[in-house]
């Protein structure tokens, strides 16, 4: 088929749920993907987060290759090597999370979380923040802030509530003792790249630990190595009662997890399940991740390739910047006005990026990302930025 079909019958039969981009993309390769004209595109988006490694990495490729030779599915209730290894690795990552529940994205996670939270405490209501995404189902839809995520879902599921990222003083006032959990991403991605404070997610820890409430913690998008720890909240030295992780897990193969404190209690046989959840398939994908992860050491390349990116994005002299912020390599770029003419014409130049909002440029590059390729995404941005905003077309 050439672009063309693609194109068409993706239109014809897809949900409609998406907004499709007039790109076929075929292939991929480290920080590239690749059209099916074999153009080359940078990819400053991951799939959302997902490519921490790059795209087709030999190492996951073997590792996949392998197990779907040898079994690809088996319901958790019997026990698996390659589930026991990863089981055994994923719980070595943080301290004091010595459980895991495995299932197959992040919404997935997000949901399990809530539930165990409140089989643990007893109690049902969640606060979240304002700002904050957690996925798409009910539960997570629920703590997800952003209407345009929730206009025509109502009704909810109930004990849900919102405060101000980053205020103490607000999280105090709405945790109480009918407070089963607490969930906070330690970077906001889709609600603008915005971190957490040192004293913020330390206060989050203490007002939990005084109230009887759990902490959970959504690495959903920031997990392994993205922000230059394996995990965001390890730059803050506090530990959740539950983490929350998906995305590039497993290297691009579907896979979510919740890593779970011993806090954490009545999660009995048959309280929850996953038909796909721990497969070997997946799990062979994420070890082999996690190696790759840990032999490249890819968190200190984030964060040394990010802070290089943000001091160069930051000298960009252009007066639709407000503010360039981020951690490793999860940074958002504020301007002060609507960046969806910006992401076109990026992406007209072979650079693709996200937004994060309607002002926020989300840059998600693979952690592989080299730096003569963090040298040519800079050159084109300050080219398509440092203009002045009249000249592009909204």
């Amino acid at each position: 088929m050439n672009t063309q079909q693609i194109l068409e019958i993706e239109s014809k039969h897809s949900a409609g749920t998406y907004a499709k981009q007039p790109l076929v993309i075929v292939r991929g390769e480290g920080a590239s993907l690749f059209d099916a004209d074999g153009v080359e595109y940078l990819d400053c988006s991951s799939g959302h987060g997902v490519a921490n490694l790059g795209h087709a990495n030999p190492k996951v490729a073997e590792a996949i290759y392998k197990q779907a030779s040898t079994l690809i599915t088996l319901f958790e209730s019997f026990p698996n090597d390659k589930r026991a290894e990863l089981m055994k690795k994923l719980t070595s990552l943080v301290d004091g999370l010595d459980r895991v529940f495995l299932c197959n994205s992040g919404t997935e996670s997000v949901e399990a979380a809530f539930k165990f939270a409140r089989l643990s405490t007893g109690r049902k209501n969640i606060v979240a923040a304002m700002r904050a995404f957690h996925g798409r189902t009910y539960g997570a839809l629920s703590a997800t802030f952003n209407k345009k995520y929730r206009e025509g879902f109502e009704p909810f599921v109930p004990g849900f509530s919102h405060v101000a990222y980053n205020n103490i003083e607000a999280l105090e006032q709405a945790v109480n003792e009918e407070t089963a959990a607490v969930i906070l991403e330690v970077v906001q991605g889709e609600g603008g790249v915005h971190p957490a404070t040192e004293e913020y997610m330390q206060a989050a820890r203490r007002i939990c630990d005084e109230r009887g409430a759990l902490l959970i913690v959504d690495e959903i998008q920031s997990g392994f190595g993205r922000t230059g720890k394996m995990f965001a909240v390890q730059h803050f030295d506090v530990m959740p009662d539950m983490l929350t992780c998906a995305k590039s897990l497993a290297g691009g193969v579907p896979m979510g997890a919740v890593l779970i404190s011993s806090k954490v209690k009545n999660l009995t046989p048959g309280v929850h399940g996953s038909t796909f959840g721990g497969n070997p398939l997946s799990c062979a994908a994420a070890l082999a991740a996690l190696s790759v992860i840990e032999e490249e050491d890819l968190p200190r390349q984030a964060l040394v390739k990010g802070a290089y990116l943000m001091d160069k994005l930051r000298r960009i002299e252009s007066p639709l910047i407000r503010e360039v912020r981020g951690k490793g390599l999860m940074i958002g770029i504020e301007l002060k006005e609507k960046v969806a003419p910006y992401i076109k014409e990026l992406q007209e130049r072979n650079i693709i990026v996200l937004n994060a909002g309607m002002t926020v440029i989300r840059l998600l590059p693979p952690l592989v990302i080299t730096y003569g390729q963090i040298d040519r995404l800079v050159g084109v941005l300050t080219e398509v930025l440092a203009v002045e905003p009249e000249l592009v077309e909204a």
